[in-house]
């Protein structure tokens, strides 16, 4: 009798209502607190990086194109740190992409039963931290890269190559994804029309899975624009614009890595590294707004 009372309680459509009301409103406060600390997030770095124009009074112009760097000496360029993120970020990009769209092929289409060993050893890449991959990288890559192509052994060259292994399982992962979302009967039909599996692979599924490759690859560059320890280890750290891949050169992480504990709150020193961090920030934002645009393209062309 107990039992039948309590599931006729559980059961009434009061109760439900209410339940439903509470769960409604605790996931409508917990996204409003999410909501709520972006946006304190965004203002506090906004408020940082745009008094270094506003109080501080140093001119925008000079702040992006200029390529001085000494903020003791009244210089504010920051296009050598922005120059230096943009190459580490797409020459690994460049380079990892096709190692992950190979890997992600093979654990779909040709060995989905080699998914087993591959996968396991690529999530392995996720779980290093980042202050081993600086170490691997100062002590393998630099003398490497010295070695083969001369010069000191660290800039862009050395930061590409650590980038590279960084971002390879979230480009790997996120490719193997899209090429399952590809409907199965796209590889039918295809081959049903006297098509090869590899004519398969490379004309159609790798064709509709376009749109989800972007992504993958837009998100491993965004992973790879803010990584700060182990490039900080490997670059060089010279805030001058590189003439090479293999000359010192410095990024926007490693030089607010470095900097931002020997400055003083309020100073126009600190600001201007506060404002490097807003350039970061917002192109973060910008990466994860082309991330939309790809996503809802690829919306489209399936609901076609």
């Amino acid at each position: 009798m107990k039992n039948e009372k309590l599931m006729k309680q559980l059961t009434s459509p009061s109760k439900n209502s209410r339940l439903e009301k509470f769960g409604k409103t605790i996931t409508f406060l917990c996204l409003a607190l999410i909501v709520f600390i972006v946006a304190l997030i965004l203002l506090f770095v906004a408020q940082k990086g745009l008094a270094t124009f506003f109080v501080n009074k140093v001119s925008l112009v000079e702040f992006l194109f200029s390529g001085d760097w000494s903020p003791s000496e009244g210089k504010f360029g920051a296009l050598p740190m922005i120059i230096g993120s943009f190459l580490v970020t797409l020459l690994s990009a460049l380079i990892a992409t096709p190692f992950a769209i190979g890997a992600a092929i093979f654990m779909t289409e040709i060995s989905p039963k080699g998914a087993k060993f591959l996968q396991p050893a690529i999530e392995l890449l996720v779980g290093i931290p980042s202050v081993v991959y600086g170490f691997i990288g100062l002590q393998v890559v630099v003398p490497f890269v010295r070695f083969i192509f001369g010069g000191t052994g660290f800039g862009i060259l050395s930061g590409t190559f650590v980038l590279f292994v960084m971002i390879l399982p979230t480009v790997t992962f996120m490719t193997t994804d899209a090429l399952r979302a590809v409907p199965r009967h796209y590889r039918e039909a295809s081959l049903a029309m006297g098509a090869t599996r590899w004519q398969t692979i490379w004309r159609v599924t790798l064709n509709a899975a376009k749109p989800g490759i972007f992504t993958a690859v837009i998100f491993g560059m965004a992973r790879a624009f803010g990584e700060a320890l182990a490039v900080q280890m490997v670059v060089g750290n010279s805030a001058v614009i590189p003439t090479s891949l293999t000359t010192p050169a410095a990024t926007l992480t490693s030089v607010l890595t470095m900097g931002i504990g020997n400055t003083v709150m309020g100073t126009v020193s600190n600001n201007v590294l506060w404002s490097l961090a807003l350039v970061l920030l917002l192109m973060s934002l910008g990466f994860n707004m082309l991330v939309k645009f790809i996503t809802r393209e690829r919306k489209r062309n399936y609901e076609r």
